[in-house]
């Protein structure tokens, strides 16, 4: 009978930890786009068992759908956006969504399949540039440093209404950022985000004819929904994205076409 009684005690204990564990699952869901998001959480990802948490990823070719994921509490955090982009969604979509930390910087490029310089830009080309209204606004300033346009100074985010010289006529249109590189080919230059075009193939030191300095405001930053900024589990996150081991990492994964932040 003690015997049968100990087994009892034992298999109940057994399952009440069993319960327990998965009522406080220490896991960490972050929602990241392919390249070079999700392959640096991959990374990551020992490094923060070592933290005492499973990191989760889920990818999205995307750039609205996981910050509402972020802001419903479906996942716990995300890794895409720079903080322009974030800002302007916050004020169109009502969210109070929040950076954590800045993990690495990808310049926006301007690149081509028909040309082989932009001085080779001729009267009434065209030029694709992202239809978001942040990285519109980045795009438009690369053109400007390239010496294509120039800008109204006056604003902090500018649109095609905002080019005030346009010396060769030249027509800016907008596309989907995703949509990039696979309409290359339909454009005389496009303006392409790193992590759309290293998926391409586009290696943003060999292939853009211009590209953002590296004094950009536009580093890629880790977030979170307002109030969960000082979770432990995000805090364990920013420590591992920000640490030596991913410096390196992305050193010498990305040889420079992405640089750390941090």
């Amino acid at each position: 009978m003690k015997k049968i009684y100990a087994l009892l005690v034992g298999v109940a204990l057994t399952f009440s930890a069993c319960s327990s564990n998965k009522g406080s699952s220490k896991t960490v869901t972050v929602g990241a786009t392919p390249i070079p998001h999700a392959e640096i959480l991959e990374f990551a990802k020992p490094l923060l068992e070592k933290e005492g948490y499973t990191l989760n990823i889920q990818v999205f070719n995307d750039y609205v759908i996981p910050n509402m994921a972020v802001f419903n509490g479906e996942i716990d955090a995300n890794f895409f956006q720079h903080s322009p982009y974030l800002e302007q969604f916050n004020k169109d979509k009502n969210t109070d969504l929040v950076k954590t930390v800045s993990v690495h910087l990808e310049p926006i490029g301007i690149y081509s399949v028909k040309l082989n310089s932009i001085d080779e830009l001729s009267n009434s080309d065209s030029i694709a540039i992202p239809n978001d209204p942040t990285n519109s606004n980045r795009a438009l300033e690369v053109l400007q440093a390239a010496g294509i346009i120039k800008l109204n100074s006056e604003k902090e985010i500018r649109t095609k209404l905002d080019i005030i010289e346009n010396p060769k006529n030249i027509e800016i249109v907008e596309i989907e950022a995703p949509q990039l590189p696979r309409t290359i080919g339909d454009f005389d230059l496009s303006v392409i985000n790193t992590n759309f075009a290293i998926p391409a193939k586009l290696n943003p030191l060999k292939d853009a004819l211009f590209l953002e300095s590296k004094e950009s405001p536009y580093a890629n930053i880790v977030v979170v929904k307002k109030g969960n900024e000082n979770k432990e589990s995000i805090k364990a996150l920013n420590k591992v994205l920000n640490s030596e081991e991913v410096r390196n990492f992305i050193r010498e994964k990305y040889q420079g076409t992405i640089i750390e932040a941090f």
